[in-house]
C-alpha cells in the first residue's frame, strides 16, 4: 500500500511540474478566449463523461456562482446535468448525440464549448465539438494521453492536453487546469483573485 501511495504522489508531482511549463501558453489562450466570449455576452457550454461530467458541472458551477471572489454570475451551462434531456436523447436517438443535440439547441455563434475527454476520443464529446464548430462556436478541448480524435479535429481553437497515460493523473490535472482558468477569468474580468 505504501508503494501505491508514494507512486501516486510522485507521478502527480512530476506531471504537475511538466504541465506548469508546457500548459502555460495554451491555458492563457483558453482563458483569453473565454474572457472575450463572456465580455461579448456569450456563454460557455461544458461536456464530458464520468469524472469529466463531474468536472464539467464543477467548472460551470464555479462560473455561474463564484470561484474565489464575490462577483456577478458568468454564463455557463454543464450539458451533463439535465437527466431528462440526456435520457430522452439517448433513448430516442443515440447516446453519442446527448451533447451535440444540446449544443444545437443552446449554442450560438460566438459561444464556447469546453469539451472534456481524458482519452480525447469520446464519441459524444467529439460529436458535440463537431456540432459547435458547425454553429461557428469556438471549441476548447481538455484531453489526455495523445489528445485523441479531438486533437485531430479541424477547427479546434485551443487544445489543453495532459500528456500522461493514466486516467487518474489526467483527471487530477484537468481539475487543476479548470481552477487555473477560473482564476484567470476572475482576475481579468474583475481585477482580483485571492
Amino acid at each position: 500500500m505504501q508503494t501505491i501511495i508514494e507512486q501516486a504522489f510522485e507521478q502527480g508531482i512530476e506531471l504537475r511540474k511538466r504541465c506548469s511549463k508546457e500548459m502555460a501558453i495554451p491555458l492563457k489562450d483558453a482563458a483569453r478566449r473565454m474572457i472575450a466570449c463572456l465580455r461579448q455576452n456569450g456563454k460557455i457550454l461544458v461536456c464530458g463523461n464520468g469524472g469529466s461530467a463531474a468536472d464539467a458541472q464543477h467548472f460551470a458551477g464555479e462560473l455561474v456562482n463564484r470561484f474565489e471572489i464575490d462577483r456577478p454570475g458568468l454564463a455557463s451551462i454543464a450539458l451533463t446535468s439535465d437527466a431528462s434531456v440526456i435520457t430522452s436523447i439517448a433513448n430516442d436517438s443515440a447516446y453519442k448525440e446527448i451533447f451535440s443535440r444540446q449544443v444545437e439547441a443552446l449554442g450560438t455563434a460566438g459561444d464556447i464549448l469546453l469539451a472534456i475527454s481524458t482519452s480525447g476520443s469520446s464519441p459524444n464529446v467529439l460529436r458535440a465539438a463537431e456540432a459547435a464548430l458547425g454553429k461557428d462556436m469556438q471549441v476548447i478541448a481538455l484531453t489526455g494521453k495523445d489528445g485523441g480524435k479531438l486533437a485531430l479535429l479541424n477547427g479546434i481553437s485551443t487544445l489543453l492536453n495532459i500528456p500522461h497515460a493514466a486516467t487518474p493523473r489526467i483527471q487530477e490535472m484537468h481539475i487543476t487546469c479548470l481552477h487555473i482558468l477560473c482564476s484567470l477569468i476572475d482576475h481579468e474580468l474583475y481585477g482580483e483573485t485571492l
